[in-house]
């Protein structure tokens, strides 16, 4: 099992905070072609990035993080295949591959991926470097060197990419990226974007906004909603492709929020399909009870998430509440008629099981678009949910899965599909509501003493 309470580079406070980042899914991504060249020997790319590929099946191989370049035969990228990252350069079709042993797959972390290359430096490992969250990745699969002197795309007159490649159809990024910096003219330290912090030696980032960018460079802080792609460098801003202002999101590397794992389906056999930032869950179609569950672990404090039903056929069969870890990992049968289980069942009527036994009946069947509010007291090992603000389930006991450690946790039989808010929503709300700490952005305000789902709030309330 991968879920887990994880909060790297995000649970520290104080500092420089990162507002925004944004989502990114499939046939989305931003791109621009400089009117002139730039330093094509000498440059950084600095990146956050969260919920890139794993080593599941639901893999998209080769997802972009940056490219350059328009022709087989010149051009630069690197990305993440099943969760290992590569840098590949291709200059008049002979081509360079930096393949790294380390592998990033965990969905739950944001990671700092910095690339500085200088191909001007005499000594061939000079002329790349790689550092991830501050520290530089000196193990390698494979490690061919740019030659001496050598002139990539980047910089170029040639569509630099961002979330997608120029060499393979279908390589987009899916997850988040935040804080993305293009340094042209600069091979720079990962101490330029970022530092550990001093108590627990954390790596978080700093503001960069007084960096020298250089002719082509750009600073994409993803804040403007409705201009994702705006360089707050001063430069020519990207142009969006399949992005709209719900793609930006308030899960950061300075604030990091639950999602759902996608390396982690309840039943073996059956993983449904992930998009949205792991945040909306759709089965793929096949007569099965698909289940997930969520990154962040809880047994203790108050908190609050919403759900909305998104259209298919088979929407009455969606399932939504919480199972515990600590009482074991249903594989072959369904979460509901599990012990740890405490699961609002939206199917025949509405009925709430607990334990493997329904303990509440015909609360209503949800339909297209209502929300699901979600109140989990694990305080008072109670839980309570909402149909469109109106409570419909008052505190009731959570059962076994009280004094344990418990997620998130949901079923989307065959096509069903939902959309979960755990504080950063991947859909249009209404009105937006934050809880009490002013973190997240719900449809209806959360119940007073009920946080969202975020390291900020968990490293309080945990």
């Amino acid at each position: 099992m991968t879920a887990q309470t994880i909060l790297p580079a995000n649970s520290v406070t104080g500092g420089f905070e990162v507002a925004n980042s944004v989502r990114l899914d499939t046939n989305a991504y931003m791109h621009k072609t400089p009117s002139s060249s730039g330093n094509r020997k000498t440059w950084t790319v600095s990146v956050w990035v969260k919920g890139q590929p794993t080593t599941t099946t639901n893999n998209i191989a080769g997802n972009a993080i940056f490219s350059a370049g328009n022709a087989a035969t010149d051009r630069t990228h690197f990305y993440f295949t099943n969760g290992i990252f590569e840098f590949r350069t291709e200059i008049s079709n002979t081509q360079q591959l930096i393949t790294t042993n380390q592998v990033f797959i965990d969905p739950a972390a944001w990671y700092h991926i910095v690339v500085a290359v200088d191909s001007t430096q005499s000594t061939d490992t000079n002329r790349v470097k790689i550092y991830a969250n501050g520290v530089q990745i000196t193990s390698f699969s494979a490690a061919a060197y740019l030659a001496e002197d050598a002139d990539t795309s980047v910089n170029h007159t040639v569509k630099q990419y961002v979330g997608s490649s120029s060499w393979s159809v279908g390589s987009y990024f899916n997850g988040y990226m935040a804080e993305f910096v293009l340094l042209d003219g600069t091979a720079a330290a990962p101490t330029s974007f970022g530092e550990f912090d001093e108590d627990s030696n954390i790596w978080k980032p700093i503001n960069v906004s007084g960096l020298t960018f250089g002719t082509n460079g750009f600073y994409l802080d993803f804040e403007a909603s409705g201009n994702l792609g705006n360089d707050v460098s001063g430069g020519t801003d990207l142009t969006e492709v399949n992005l709209a202002a719900t793609d930006q999101s308030l899960d950061t590397c300075s604030n990091n929020f639950n999602t759902y794992n996608p390396t982690y389906g309840m039943q073996a056999i059956r993983i449904p399909i992930f998009a949205e930032g792991n945040l909306k869950i759709t089965g793929d179609g096949d007569a099965q009870h698909h289940q997930v569950m969520g990154t962040f672990i809880v047994n203790k404090g108050k908190w609050y998430w919403e759900a909305k039903f998104t259209v298919n056929a088979d929407i009455g069969k969606n399932k939504v509440g919480i199972m515990s870890v600590d009482l074991g990992t249903p594989q072959t049968a369904e979460i509901v008629d599990q012990s740890g289980s405490c699961v609002f069942v939206n199917e025949d009527g509405g009925d709430f099981r607990r334990d493997n036994a329904t303990v509440d009946q015909n609360s209503g069947v949800f339909t297209q678009n209502q929300i699901i509010g979600v109140a989990l007291n694990m305080d008072d090992g109670e839980i309570s949910i909402y149909r469109d603000n109106s409570l419909i389930v008052d505190a009731l006991d959570i059962g076994n899965a009280d004094g344990t450690h418990v997620t998130p946790a949901s079923v989307h039989y065959k096509d069903a599909g939902m959309e979960f808010n755990f504080g950063s929503p991947p859909y249009a709300l209404t009105s937006a509501a934050a809880d009490g700490d002013g973190f997240g952005s719900f449809e209806f305000a959360p119940p007073s003493g009920y946080f969202s789902l975020c390291s900020k709030n968990l490293a309080e309330y945990g």
